[in-house]
């Protein structure tokens, strides 16, 4: 399982993680992985809020909130929020569902991607400040929100069918077991019921349920999911669960 965790944290993040602690894992068992996603999320968001805890004495909430949804961009390498933006241009182009998909591959950013990324980035800085003003204890509410956008995205795995022929979402689309769907909520919900006892479950199943509806809207659109859905709900995840505390 420690193999799998950092074999899975490589896959999702850009820290430098020595080969050697993930060798001997191939491609097609990242499936196994599902159950330490929001365990990946914990070490992104600590990393990330440690940046907002830094920062916000000495410039400010709301530098320090930017500050911190730039810490998450350059930690995943974009990887989620291009599959947001991807995801918009497809989903809101009003053509047929192969056309879609088509235009859901192309990586040039349309109008509606830009549309997204803008308000998702925007929303996050906006959510983060007035959460820090309000008085929250910023720490766990930074941390939970990646362990929660990371732990809601099995639901677009479990029972679902990949919407391509080939592509890297299929390692996980239709793959991850009820077991391991449980296991991944279960871990997620814990977390926060731990680490932000007062509102941290009511925003996990806010969140996990709004996620839930958002990949049922998207199979019934598309007939199945892709690797930029699983970006896309990843940090709709952690836009809504930050809202949700508010």
């Amino acid at each position: 399982m420690i193999r799998t965790f950092f074999a899975t944290l490589a896959f999702m993040s850009r820290l430098p993680v020595p080969y050697r602690w993930s060798q001997g894992l191939e491609l097609d068992q990242y499936s196994r992985g599902i159950v330490v996603f929001p365990w990946v999320g914990l070490v992104l968001g600590a990393i990330a809020a440690a940046v907002f805890m830094l920062l916000a004495p000495w410039c400010g909430t709301p530098l320090a909130a930017l500050f911190y949804v730039l810490a998450l961009a350059l930690l995943t390498g974009g990887f989620h929020l291009d599959g947001l933006a991807d995801t918009c241009d497809g989903l809101f182009s009003a053509r047929i569902r192969e056309k879609k998909l088509e235009i859901m591959r192309d990586s040039r950013l349309g109008t509606h991607g830009g549309l997204g990324l803008i308000f998702v980035l925007l929303a996050k800085v906006l959510v983060v400040n007035e959460l820090a003003l309000r008085g929250y204890s910023m720490l766990p509410v930074l941390i939970l929100a990646s362990v929660v956008g990371r732990g809601a995205v099995v639901l677009l795995m479990y029972r679902q069918r990949y919407a391509r022929d080939n592509g890297l979402g299929n390692i996980f689309i239709g793959k991850v077991t009820l077991a391991q769907t449980a296991i991944t909520l279960a871990t997620s919900a814990v977390l926060c019921l731990v680490l932000l006892p007062g509102g941290g479950l009511l925003a996990w199943l806010i969140a996990t349920v709004a996620i839930a509806l958002i990949g049922f809207a998207i199979k019934r659109t598309l007939r199945g999911q892709t690797g930029d859905t699983l970006g896309a709900a990843i940090e709709l995840g952690e836009v809504i669960f930050l809202i949700a505390l508010l």
